[in-house]
């Protein structure tokens, strides 16, 4: 038997009744040779029954041919029969697939509706006006490290620019910001105290917020202007929880503000993230800022080396006395200095709890 492409769909039942015709067979001679009821037969060749696998594999015993050939012909005919679909299908999925449509949703970001509703959302929150265009934040968008931003990533940050849009604080004063510095530090002793926080940070004219990330979004903190770049916004994910982490996070988006880097486009830090793939000179500046005020770099290094390798929690308490830091904060440092993780962590509490009390906070819980 010849098997046939044509360009053209038919029914199953037109190339049986010429494989019959061809053979000189009849339908009744047909249904013997195969062991079927020659209704059957005669139903196929009306396109009034569809061929199943069974019957399939019966013609292609008798014909010489594959039982997949005349699947493949049934399958193409019931497609063809299929209303063509508009486009919304597809859109639904791409829109899913590039943005985080569900979080978004559950997040109360943008409200849940039918498909066009929820595309129509979705753009407005992005301010963009199709589902494929480039996503942007003022100027133009880059990261400080060798990644594109994905929409997970513009999602968060514009969440963050969302909520400091409706704080109100004093226009921002950068020598207001370092007078308040002594403030911050002092704060740094016990983890309650970290409660004010914000409100210094307010008083500066820096708008701070904290924003749950979402699921596999690889960001944790973000500096960036508003209000034609006059404003400065601090945006923290708190993720890992620790009291070290935070002010490590919050000193390294502090030192961005005093340089005025985020103006043109955000700057966004995934502090977990090998130093070696920080291609931003400002990374390293605003790394080595962030850990001098986390414990005075002179002294972090005389305490290792008068200590090294055998560190106890006797001399790392009284090291933490005396630059007047919290313990954790000064066993994160110690961590980073020797890359030996597994050091004091006992010492580091979670802070995420008090903070979210006085910050405005979008997730873990809170809903601002």
């Amino acid at each position: 038997m010849t098997i046939r492409a044509p360009a053209e769909v038919f029914p199953p039942g037109e190339f049986l009744a010429d494989e019959l015709e061809a053979r000189g067979w009849t339908q009744t001679e047909f249904a013997e040779i195969i062991g079927r009821p020659q209704k059957l037969v005669n139903d196929i060749v009306n396109a009034k029954r569809a061929v199943t696998p069974e019957t399939a594999a019966d013609f292609a015993a008798a014909f010489g041919t594959s039982a997949q050939f005349w699947m493949n012909l049934e399958t193409a005919w019931q497609l063809s029969k299929v209303p063509a679909r508009d486009d919304s299908i597809a859109r639904a999925a791409k829109l899913r697939e590039r943005f985080p449509v569900r979080e978004m949703v559950k997040r109360g970001w943008i409200p849940s509706g039918d498909l066009v509703e929820i595309e129509r959302s979705v753009l407005s929150f992005f301010s963009i006006p199709s589902i494929d265009a480039p996503i942007e934040f003022q100027h133009a968008a880059r990261r400080n490290y060798q990644k594109e931003v994905s929409a997970h990533q513009w999602a968060w940050i514009l969440r963050v620019k969302q909520l400091a849009t409706a704080l109100k604080t004093p226009a921002f004063s950068g020598a207001t910001l370092r007078a308040k510095i002594p403030d911050l530090e002092r704060l740094m002793a016990e983890p309650e105290e970290i409660r004010h926080v914000p409100r210094v940070l307010m008083e500066c004219g820096v708008r701070f917020v904290v924003v749950e990330p979402i699921p596999a979004s690889e960001i944790q903190g973000v500096c960036l202007w508003i209000n034609e770049n006059r404003s400065p916004v601090i945006g923290l994910t708190l993720k890992g929880d620790q009291i070290d982490k935070f002010w490590f996070d919050l000193w390294h988006e502090i030192e961005h503000v005093l340089n005025g880097d985020g103006k043109d486009h955000p700057v966004i830090d995934n502090f977990e993230e090998p130093a070696s793939e920080l291609e931003d000179e400002s990374e390293n500046v605003a790394n080595r800022s962030a850990a001098n005020h986390c414990v005075p770099l002179g002294a972090m290094k005389d305490f290792i080396l008068r200590h090294d390798p055998m560190f106890s929690e006797k001399n790392l308490l009284g090291f933490a006395r005396i630059v007047k830091r919290h313990p954790g904060i000064v066993a994160g440092q110690l961590q980073r200095h020797t890359r030996r993780w597994e050091l004091f962590k006992k010492l580091q509490p979670r802070i995420r709890h008090i903070l979210t009390q006085t910050a405005l906070t979008d997730g873990y819980g809170v809903n601002p």
